[in-house]
C-alpha cells in the first residue's frame, strides 16, 4: 500500500522524483479480525487518488523505486530483502532486476492481484504481523506502521526483528490529517520499540534518501556503554553542527541588518540630494526669470524716449 504523508509531500528525497513513495499496511490483528475491513480500503480508487499521482507501473513510479533500489544496493548491498507493505511490488521488481532475492507482502488484495506478472511470484497477500517464513538480509518497512493499531504495529516490529538483523524503517511523525494515520508517533517512540528487541539506530547511516525521518535499525550485541558512546558521538556532531549553523544564522542576520541600515541611509541621503537638487533647480529657475525680467527692462530703457533724448544730447555735445 502506498500513501503520501504530510512530511513527504514537502520533501524531494529520491532522485528524479517529485515525491517519494508512501506505503501503508493493514491493521490486521493477530487473531485475524479487521482484515477484510482494512484490506478493502486499498482498492482501485485508493491507488488512483491517494498516492499523489495514480499509483501504477509506469516510468514515473519505476524511476522512483529504481532510484531507491540503487541506494539500497550501493549503501547496504543485501542479498535478500523483504518489502513489508509492497503494494504493486515495484521495489521488489527493481531489486530483483539488480540481482537481489527480493520478496514482498501486502494486505491489499487489489495491489497483489495487479502486480506485474514478472514479479507476481515474489509477492504475496498477508499481514506483516504474520511470520515471514525465512530470514532476510534486510527488511524494508516504509510508511506502514502509522496505519496500524498500536498493538499490531508493535507485533509487526517484533515479527520483523525475528526474521532479520537489519531493518530500513520509516514512519511519518505527523500528518494527522490523513484519516488512516491512527498510530502516529515521533521517531524516538519507534526507536524505543526497536530497542526492546535489541535493535538500535545505525548512527553512521543516512537514510534520508527515503524520508527525512527514515532510520536504519540494526541488531546490536555490543554492551550498553558502547551503544551510548556511539549515540553520544553522533549527538555531539549534530549538536555542534547545529550550534555553528545557529551562529552563522545570527552573523548573517546581523550582516543583513547592517546592509539594510546602509541601504536606508543611502536612500535617505539620495532623497535629501534629490530634494536639494530640486531646491537648486527652483532657485536657478527663479534667478533666470529675474535675469530675463531685467533684460526686458534694459531693452525697454534702451528703446525708450529718455534714452533717445540722452543719445541726441550726447551727440550734440560731442560736435
Amino acid at each position: 500500500m502506498r500513501h503520501r504523508s504530510e512530511g513527504m509531500r514537502q520533501s524531494n528525497t529520491l532522485p528524479g522524483a517529485r515525491r517519494p513513495p508512501y506505503r501503508k499496511a493493514s491493521a490486521l490483528r493477530s487473531d485475524g479480525t479487521m482484515a477484510e475491513t482494512f484490506s478493502s480500503l486499498f482498492d482501485a480508487y485508493y491507488y488512483q487518488t491517494s498516492c499523489g499521482s495514480p499509483y501504477q507501473r509506469n516510468d514515473h513510479w519505476l524511476g522512483i523505486f529504481g532510484a531507491l533500489a540503487d541506494r539500497i544496493m550501493t549503501e547496504i548491498g543485501p542479498r535478500s530483502v523483504m518489502d513489508a507493505g509492497c503494494a504493486l511490488g515495484l521495489l521488489v521488481e527493481q531489486l530483483r532486476a539488480r540481482g537481489v532475492d527480493a520478496e514482498g507482502i501486502d494486505i491489499s488484495e487489489y495491489a497483489i492481484a495487479h502486480a506485474h506478472e514478472q514479479v507476481r511470484p515474489y509477492v504475496r497477500l498477508g499481514s506483516i504481523t504474520e511470520p515471514l517464513g525465512r530470514r532476510y538480509d534486510l527488511v524494508v518497512c516504509i510508511e506502514v506502521l502509522e496505519h496500524m493499531p498500536r498493538a499490531d504495529a508493535e507485533a509487526a516490529i517484533a515479527n520483523m526483528c525475528a526474521w532479520s538483523d537489519d531493518i530500513l524503517f520509516s514512519s511519518s511523525p505527523y500528518d494527522h490529517k490523513e484519516t488512516t494515520h491512527i498510530n502516529v508517533h515521533p521517531p524516538e517512540y519507534w526507536a524505543e520499540r526497536f530497542a526492546l528487541h535489541g535493535f538500535f539506530r545505525d548512527v553512521d547511516f543516512d537514510a534520508s534518501f527515503i524520508t527525512p525521518w527514515a532510520v536504519r535499525f540494526r541488531r546490536c550485541s555490543e554492551p550498553i556503554h558502547r551503544i551510548v558512546r556511539n549515540y553520544e558521538r553522533r549527538f555531539w556532531e549534530l549538536w555542534d553542527a547545529n550550534r555553528q549553523l545557529r551562529e552563522l544564522t545570527i552573523d548573517q542576520r546581523n550582516q543583513l541588518a547592517q546592509a539594510i541600515a546602509v541601504r536606508e541611509e543611502t536612500e535617505r541621503f539620495a532623497e535629501e540630494s534629490r530634494a536639494y537638487a530640486l531646491r537648486l533647480e527652483t532657485e536657478i529657475a527663479g534667478k533666470n526669470e529675474h535675469i530675463r525680467h531685467l533684460e526686458q527692462l534694459v531693452h525697454r530703457l534702451e528703446n525708450g524716449g529718455v534714452m533717445r533724448l540722452l543719445r541726441l544730447l550726447t551727440g550734440r555735445r560731442q560736435k
